[in-house]
């Protein structure tokens, strides 16, 4: 998958690096994700956030028309993210809900997060989305 990170720091490229092996395309920034930036996702189908990008209706608006479907927050917070907007918009939302939360924990949630959309599975209690799937359906029964 072709993704963008936002906010990222120092510290978390060599872990992001790490949990991803080279299997997506990954582009780190470290900016935060603004009406200014956005245009780092032109192309993208995933961006990553921290909890300190917010991800107003505007934002969410923008990402949409450029071609994101899909959101990761690398926290367990969604507070900063309008998740009922994006859900009418058709964006999948996850967040790392891990136990591990150190950042390479967090690093290897928000891999394992693209590797199962990319497969097409279901992200379990990591999946935000507004959004109705079989997907969803089936890990609940489980």
């Amino acid at each position: 998958m072709k993704v963008v990170a936002y906010n990222i720091r120092e510290f978390e490229k060599e872990q992001l690096a790490l949990a991803n092996a080279k299997v997506h395309d990954l582009t780190l920034i470290s900016n935060g994700l603004n009406i200014k930036t956005l245009h780092y996702a032109k192309g993208k189908e995933v961006v990553i956030v921290s909890e300190r990008d917010v991800l107003s209706r505007e934002i969410l608006d923008r990402l949409h028309e450029i071609g994101v479907r899909k959101i990761i927050t690398r926290s367990i917070s969604l507070d900063h993210i309008d998740i009922p907007y994006a859900g009418r918009l058709g964006l999948h939302v996850a967040n790392t809900p891990c136990e591990d939360q150190s950042a390479l924990g967090i690093a290897y949630q928000t891999i394992s997060n693209l590797n199962n959309w990319g497969d097409e599975k279901c992200l379990g209690l990591a999946c935000q989305c507004a959004l109705v799937c079989s997907n969803k359906e089936e890990f609940k029964k489980s």
